[in-house]
C-alpha cells in the first residue's frame, strides 16, 4: 500500500501542540474503534483477493470479515447437521491434541447429494472437493465436537492451497483422488520458502533432496506423517480429498482448538502456513464460501 504524505505551514507554540496532541489521541482512538472484532489488526488496509479470474470467488470486504466464518451446515440422510454437541478434546507441526493416529473408518457420514448439488453451484467449488471438506466436518463434528470446524475453513484453504486440486492442471476425479499430482516446490530456502531437507527419501513427493508439499491441502511429508487419516480406514492418502481434508481438519483442531474463536481460529491458520497474508486470503474465501451457501 502506498503511504502519502502531508506537506504544508509549520506551526509554532503552544496552540500547535495542544492540536497536535488532540489529533494524535483521536487517530488512536479511532484506530482502536476500527480494529475491535478483527482476526487481526493486520486486516487493516487489506484489499482481499479475487479468484473470479481462475474460477473462485468473490471475496468480501475486509470491513466485512470481523471473525472466522458462521457456522454452515451440512445435509446428511438424517437431516441437517450444523452445531456440534459439547465434549471430547490438525501444515507445519502442530501441537498435542486428538489421538494422531485415529481415523473413522467405515460408516462415515456423508453429505447427500441434492445439498452437494445446491452448495456447490452456490459457490462454484467443484462437487467432489466439496463432499471432501464437509465429510471432514461430519467426521470431526463425531470425534471432536468441542473444535466446531465448518467446512467453509477447508474450503478456503484448499482454494489457496491449490485451487481445489486443479492447480497442476486436473481434478479431482469421482474417486476423491487428483487426476494429476499435486506436488509443490522444492522447500530448498528460496521464493520465500523455509528450507527443510528431504524427510520421507522421496516417498510423498518424489524429491530426495528437499520436501516438497503434496496434494490437495499441501501437507508436508512430515507433517502428514503425523495427523494424515483416512476418511474410510486403511493408508491415508495425501493426494485424496477425502483424506486429506478430514487430515487437515485434525491438525487444525490440536490443542484443544475451538474455531468459532477468533484467536482460535488465526492460531490454526498460522500453523498451517505462518503468513499473515495467508490467513488473510483464507479468511476471506471462508466468508465467501459461508455467505454463498
Amino acid at each position: 500500500m502506498a503511504h502519502s504524505e502531508r506537506r504544508g505551514a509549520r506551526w509554532n507554540g503552544p496552540l500547535a501542540a495542544v492540536c497536535v496532541a488532540l489529533a494524535v489521541c483521536l487517530l488512536l482512538t479511532g484506530g482502536i474503534v476500527y480494529t475491535v472484532g478483527r482476526i487481526s489488526t493486520a486486516m487493516d488496509g487489506w484489499e482481499g483477493p479475487s479468484g473470479l479470474a481462475d474460477g473462485g470467488i468473490a471475496t468480501p470486504p475486509a470491513a466485512d470479515l470481523t471473525g472466522p466464518p458462521a457456522r454452515a451446515e451440512v445435509n446428511t440422510e438424517d437431516g441437517p447437521r450444523e452445531e456440534p454437541t459439547a465434549g471430547g478434546g490438525g501444515a507445519g507441526d502442530a501441537g498435542s491434541g486428538a489421538d494422531e493416529r485415529q481415523s473413522p473408518g467405515a460408516g462415515v457420514l456423508r453429505p447427500t447429494a441434492a445439498w452437494l448439488d445446491e452448495v456447490s453451484e452456490a459457490t462454484r467449488i467443484p462437487r467432489r472437493a466439496l463432499e471432501g471438506y464437509a465429510s471432514a466436518q461430519l467426521a470431526m463434528a463425531e470425534r471432536q465436537p468441542s473444535c466446531q470446524l465448518s467446512w467453509p475453513t477447508l474450503a478456503g484453504i484448499g482454494y489457496v492451497e491449490s485451487r481445489h486440486g486443479t492447480y497442476a492442471g486436473g481434478e479431482i476425479g469421482p474417486d476423491g483422488t487428483t487426476t494429476v499430482d499435486v506436488i509443490g516446490i522444492p522447500l530448498n530456502g528460496d521464493n520465500n520458502t523455509r528450507a527443510i531437507a528431504d524427510t520421507d527419501g522421496g516417498e510423498l513427493d518424489g524429491d530426495e533432496r528437499w520436501d516438497r508439499a503434496v496434494g490437495p491441502m499441501q501437507f508436508i511429508p512430515r507433517t502428514w506423517d503425523r495427523w494424515g487419516a483416512a476418511l474410510e480406514g486403511g493408508t491415508p492418502d495425501p493426494h485424496d480429498i477425502d483424506d486429506a481434508a478430514l487430515s487437515a481438519a485434525r491438525y487444525l483442531c490440536a490443542q484443544g482448538r475451538d474455531l468459532t474463536v477468533a484467536a482460535d481460529w488465526e492460531s490454526a491458520i498460522l500453523e498451517y502456513n505462518s503468513s499473515m497474508e495467508y490467513v488473510n486470503d483464507v479468511l476471506a474465501y471462508a466468508h465467501a464460501y459461508a455467505d454463498a451457501a
